[in-house]
């Protein structure tokens, strides 16, 4: 017997309860979305998703106390696995970029389409990087900046197969079952591509790989 569908669980972390009430009054209406919980700053948010252990955060960036970005870098300190849906009305690089940095799966402005909201949701709980075309050029120019152009050739044919199912959005699991390795063996694959490539993490390694047709 198949198994039943399992909604995509959401945690929605923003400062104004009128932004959450309307978030959730739109997610609650969708088959395959639950919001599973609330939070007003970004240390209630670190918490809540700790004990709740959702799919997707939706996180405000400009909050008070612990701002989106700073409970971002904990979130993944403490290797919590939710995927993080930066979604703000700051349209700034300057904003966005160290988001991103800080290890989120991509963002929407707070005046996006509701059902381009939810498809954004079902698309980074699948492991895709959601980013604007503005956004990804600035990370791009950073990256060849640093000289990453041409250091393509120091990876291995196994390193490159690794590199183009990161831009695929897979998780390093499903690497693993991909390649027939184990995931121990996959962590390092990623370790040393960030290493020759002088990247900081796997955005930028998606990114390094479409710019550079490495991408499958």
């Amino acid at each position: 017997m198949a198994e039943p569908h399992r909604s995509i669980r959401v945690l929605l972390v923003d400062d104004h309860q009128v932004v959450r009430r309307g978030l959730r009054t739109f997610l609650e209406v969708q088959d395959d979305i639950e919001v599973v919980g609330e939070a007003s700053d970004g240390e209630e948010g670190v918490t809540r998703a700790e004990e709740l252990r959702p799919d997707v955060v939706l996180m405000d960036v400009k909050m008070p106390g612990t701002d989106g970005i700073e409970a971002l870098r904990k979130l993944r300190a403490l290797d919590n696995p939710a995927k993080v849906l930066i979604v703000t009305s700051f349209t700034e690089q300057r904003t966005v970029v160290p988001a991103l940095r800080a290890g989120a799966s991509g963002y929407v402005y707070k005046d996006v389409d509701p059902d381009a909201l939810a498809g954004a949701i079902r698309s980074v709980n699948a492991g895709h990087i959601l980013l604007q075309p503005e956004v990804a050029g600035a990370l791009l120019s950073q990256e060849e900046a640093s000289g990453g152009q041409g250091r393509g050739n120091a990876l291995t044919e196994r390193e490159r197969e690794v590199l183009s199912l990161i831009a695929d959005g897979r998780s390093n699991r499903e690497i693993a079952r991909a390649l027939v390795l184990s995931e121990k063996t996959v962590k390092t694959h990623v370790s040393n591509i960030l290493m020759k490539l002088d990247l900081a993490d796997r955005t930028q390694a998606a990114l390094w790989a479409v710019r550079h047709g490495v991408a499958g």
